[in-house]
């Protein structure tokens, strides 16, 4: 794992307490799973897509949680410690963590972040977020296929006698996942491209937008951590307004509270809940789509945003 300057001028001096206990932990028996322990939901989706029944994932954080504001707590030290591999999705989304995956990478224990192998032309640095990529890469359905490919080399650096395994469940997975590419763009099709403006929370589909010929404006930047002004919230009704956008849109992991205030001094409606920095509860079903998958998250999004702007 790399961390380049700003991923290290982020680092927090804090959750240090414990950390001199971790060391590698010890193979796992031929006959038993990988144990896994990953970071938000859509990683933990993917390395359960990868690794299928050879592989027992825990995931840190669940449906609702933003990753941008999460702060560890004692029992994942215990995860964390107990994990023969460890998948993150890096690009410091995961800002108040990045210290103790660094420090557990330099215990030579199996440490990922799941966006490593994303050129990084093809990753967005807004001028906003001061030197970082913006993390929300998910969101571009491609990207996030070449993100398997992590996924299945960790698994098979692990266990090497699985790689044939791992390498054949990852072709399956981008396949899949090239397919709900193709469904996306279809379903963005039935909008007219001058209707297609994203109002939402915070920047978190910028790659969504740039993938899918979206324009999109978040009220607060790529990170939730600063709250926005009265003179940002009067700009964004004055955009809405401007532009004749039919309705915004608020977040499962953010407040809704400003979004609806927006919405109601601009006179627009809140089209829906969209997910994203977090997917729902595995088996939550909304519209035929589990909003616990990261194939029902993004059907339930582009649907939801597709109908409300029309």
């Amino acid at each position: 794992m790399k961390l380049n300057l700003a991923q290290r001028l982020f680092l927090p001096a804090t959750f240090l307490l414990g950390l001199s206990v971790l060391g590698a932990a010890p193979s796992a028996d031929a006959a038993s799973k990988i144990r896994i322990t990953t970071t938000v939901s859509m990683v933990t989706d993917l390395v359960k897509q990868v690794g299928s029944d050879r592989v027992e994932v825990a995931g840190l954080m669940g449906p609702g949680v933003d990753p941008h504001l999460y702060k560890a707590i004692a029992t994942d030290v215990t995860k964390l410690q107990q994990a023969d591999v460890i998948f993150y999705n890096g690009l410091v989304l995961e800002g108040k963590m990045t210290d103790i995956f660094a420090k557990l990478a330099r215990t030579k224990k199996f440490v990922y972040a799941v966006t490593e192998g994303i050129p990084e032309k093809r990753l967005l640095e807004p001028p906003e977020f001061e030197g970082h990529y913006d993390p929300h890469v998910w969101f571009d359905v491609e990207l996030w296929a070449l993100c398997a490919q992590t996924v299945v080399k960790g698994l098979s650096e692990f266990s090497p006698k699985d790689k044939a395994h791992f390498e054949q469940r990852g072709k399956e997975v981008a396949a899949k996942l090239r397919s709900l590419h193709e469904w996306s763009i279809m379903k963005t099709a039935e909008l007219p491209k001058e209707r297609r403006i994203l109002v939402t929370s915070h920047d978190a589909y910028n790659y969504f937008g740039r993938a899918y010929g979206f324009q999109v404006v978040g009220l607060q930047g790529v990170s939730t951590v600063t709250e926005a002004g009265l003179a940002d919230m009067a700009k964004l009704v004055d955009f809405i307004k401007k532009n004749r956008v039919k309705a915004i849109f608020v977040e499962s992991s953010v407040s809704p509270a400003t979004l609806r205030r927006i919405a109601k001094d601009a006179g627009v409606k809140v089209g829906g809940e969209l997910f994203s920095d977090a997917m729902g509860t595995p088996g939550q079903m909304e519209n035929g789509y589990d909003l616990g998958t990261y194939e029902g998250m993004i059907k339930h999004n582009l649907t939801t945003i597709v109908e409300a702007l029309k």
